[in-house]
């Protein structure tokens, strides 16, 4: 009788958790194993930024500006069948050293350059796809053919959110092209676990606000009411089992939408910073205006507890931010509207003690070729090999991992595929990507799929 009442007592208290979960599926779950980092911010690049004229530097290129060379590239190998030569680009810009561990830094990018004995370079990337759609897809979710969850909404499923008064999945200013919503999308995985859009491309930063959010037109204390007349009928209807896991989405989104009410307005109101921090991230000018604001909205979500937060580089047009393919000189804007504010937030992060437990990400869907278009004056888009850039959250400082070939073309030595990336990232978060899986259509899917090693040589 005595372990009868004590199993009642135990049944009573899974019950609360059970509906807990039920209420709040974001709710901040224990990592597989001792993490690295606790979130991760994710700076995208869309369009594919030249590695060779960033972060790769290649004296060969200007060594051989003008020469023909062999080179072999998907486009003209499922057109012709042919490896066809091509004039080799020389490098516009001039390449420093900077830091303590003399890593080559473009003058596109001098403000990083001043971070580069905080960063860890993976300059041995490569991926599937060729063109924007399915390379940023790819990126997104690991899969190009099929409709997958995206890798900040696996992180959520796994871990949950650090603050149940936000979401724990923000993407800043997303672009509806190449992609679009798939690249935040759940997918199969519950709807609880879906991004949640701050903006959007195209539009100003200072103007990014979560849709609907409020109700100006009911009185504060009729709200209350009505949330919980909601609330009361939620029960009863979860209470009769139907709806199943659709109407738990339904019931989590309302909630989090009431509490959000009180506080997301807050998070994202980056006007109550000091004017200093404002200056770091080159706020109020002219040309850092407006990334510099989505960048500080990051720093302000991830001290606030939200566990993936993606800042888009990008615009709603056929032709991303960084797709040079006939003016590789443009290259300059870009980089000069983001080299302020990313800088800025790597030294926002790291004076407030977030940088240890903060994943930073950078980069794009791609590279960009060794050789120019066409005989012209722009770079096509480059699969074989390219570079990320990372910072805190346990990744090794001062550090370049990987090498592509002389030109840059071809990824040729530590080389990282996509899926080695995304097994990284969450065993950095304290995941297994073998093990976070989940259960759809008759077998388990991961972010991986079947692929992926961790690269554990980056780890600190």
């Amino acid at each position: 009788m005595a372990c009868g009442f004590g199993y009642l007592a135990a049944a009573g208290l899974a019950q609360r958790e059970a509906m807990a979960a039920v209420r709040n599926p974001l709710l901040a779950r224990g990592p597989m194993f001792t993490p690295r980092a606790k979130r991760v911010i994710f700076i995208f690049m869309q369009g594919g930024p030249s590695h060779v004229d960033t972060f790769d530097y290649k004296p060969s290129l200007r060594r051989d500006d003008g020469k023909m060379r062999l080179f072999d590239d998907a486009r003209t190998l499922a057109k012709t069948k042919e490896v066809k030569e091509h004039r080799v680009y020389g490098n516009l810009w001039d390449f420093q050293q900077y830091g303590q561990c003399g890593q080559h830094v473009s003058d596109l990018f001098p403000h990083i350059g001043r971070h580069v004995d905080d960063l860890c370079f993976i300059k041995g990337m490569h991926t599937d796809g060729v063109a924007h759609g399915p390379s940023t897809i790819f990126m997104h979710t690991g899969s190009i053919n099929q409709i997958w969850p995206s890798v900040g909404s696996w992180v959520l499923y796994g871990l949950g959110s650090e603050n149940e008064n936000l979401p724990g999945f923000v993407t800043i200013q997303p672009s509806m092209g190449n992609g679009g919503p798939r690249n935040f999308s759940n997918a199969f995985l519950p709807a609880a676990f879906q991004g949640t859009a701050v903006g959007r491309a195209g539009a100003a930063a200072k103007d990014a606000k979560i849709l609907n959010l409020t109700n100006r037109l009911v009185a504060e204390r009729d709200r209350k009411e009505q949330f919980a007349l909601l609330r009361e009928l939620n029960d009863i209807q979860l209470a009769r089992g139907g709806g199943g896991s659709e109407l738990e989405a339904v019931i989590s989104s309302y909630e989090l939408a009431w509490r959000m009410q009180s506080h997301a307005p807050d998070t994202l109101d980056i006007d109550r910073e000091p004017e200093h921090v404002k200056q770091l991230y080159g706020i109020d000018e002219p040309q850092t205006d407006d990334f510099g604001r989505q960048c500080l909205m990051a720093r302000r979500l991830a001290e606030s507890g939200v566990r993936f937060i993606q800042v888009n580089y990008g615009d709603n047009t056929n032709n991303p931010r960084w797709d040079q393919h006939s003016n590789l000189p443009k290259h300059a804007e870009h980089a000069y509207a983001t080299d302020k504010p990313v800088a800025g937030l790597l030294a926002d992060l790291k004076q407030r003690g977030l940088l240890e437990d903060t994943l930073v990400w950078w980069g794009g869907e791609f590279g960009r070729t060794p050789y120019a278009q066409s005989n012209g004056t722009g770079r096509d888009h480059n699969p074989y090999g390219f570079t990320f850039f990372l910072a805190g959250g346990g990744v090794k400082s001062g550090f370049s991992y990987g090498e592509t070939d002389e030109y840059g073309h071809h990824a040729i030595q530590n080389k990282v595929h996509m899926h080695d990336w995304h097994a990284t990232l969450l065993h950095l978060l304290g995941m297994d990507h073998e093990k976070l899986t989940y259960r759809h259509a008759g077998r388990d899917f991961r972010l991986t799929d079947v692929h992926g090693h961790v690269v554990r040589e980056l780890f600190a």
